[in-house]
């Protein structure tokens, strides 16, 4: 996305680009700000240099995102639409199949490299800075987990699986398949390539699926 930062008093020109709109700007400068954060962790990253490679000024990001923390935070929350593609309708087809999508698993590779890079960077930015938790699970992971449990309920009412408590297999099933996306290791050194991890994920749903019973 192309931003033009001006300053907010400067003349509008007959013929100029028009100006990017607060909302443009800050989806602009979220998305540059993933990108910095994975590059280099949080520690590493300034406002400033995001503001930088975002092509805007210092004032303009502190405008929309009052501190560092407020931006990881507006990241944390954007980037968790990769995770799950939820909440959705109830769909016709097996439970297995469905979680699949809700997980994403066939997406474009290179927005596969952007959820894979954002799990390392959540996994090791919670460890190292406990203070960012709150953000992680407030924006993130947490957010994510409800969502998934309220629909796991939602297909246990329907009678379509049998789970006890869906907030418990929630958090199961998200161990599995994050924890496969985003190993500690690395992709590079968990998988040997993309199918062996793809398999590795459908293996984990199926597992999954059948423990539940689903229909």
């Amino acid at each position: 996305m192309d931003v033009i930062d001006e300053p907010a008093d400067a003349p509008r020109k007959r013929g100029r680009p028009k100006v990017s709109s607060d909302e443009e700007k800050r989806a602009h400068i979220v998305e540059v700000a993933g990108r910095v954060f994975v590059r280099y962790g949080y520690a590493g990253s300034t406002t400033a240099l995001v503001a930088s490679e975002a092509g805007v000024s210092k004032q303009t990001l502190y405008k929309l995102f009052q501190s560092k923390e407020e931006l990881f935070a507006a990241v944390v929350g954007a980037h968790r639409r990769l995770m799950l593609a939820l909440p959705r309708p109830a769909e016709g087809i097996p439970i297995a199949e469905s979680l699949e999508r809700i997980f994403m698993i066939d997406m474009d590779e290179d927005m596969d490299e952007d959820r894979a890079g954002f799990l390392q960077l959540v996994f090791r930015e919670a460890a190292q800075f406990p203070e960012l938790i709150d953000i992680l699970q407030r924006e993130g992971m947490l957010a994510s987990r409800q969502e998934l449990a309220d629909w796991l309920n939602e297909r246990r009412a329907e009678g379509r699986l049998s789970l006890d408590d869906p907030a418990s297999g929630a958090r199961m099933l998200m161990d599995m398949v994050l924890g496969g996306l985003g190993p500690p290791e690395g992709r590079a050194q968990a998988w040997a390539d993309r199918a062996e991890l793809l398999a590795h994920l459908r293996r984990c749903i199926a597992i999954f699926a059948a423990g539940v019973g689903a229909a």
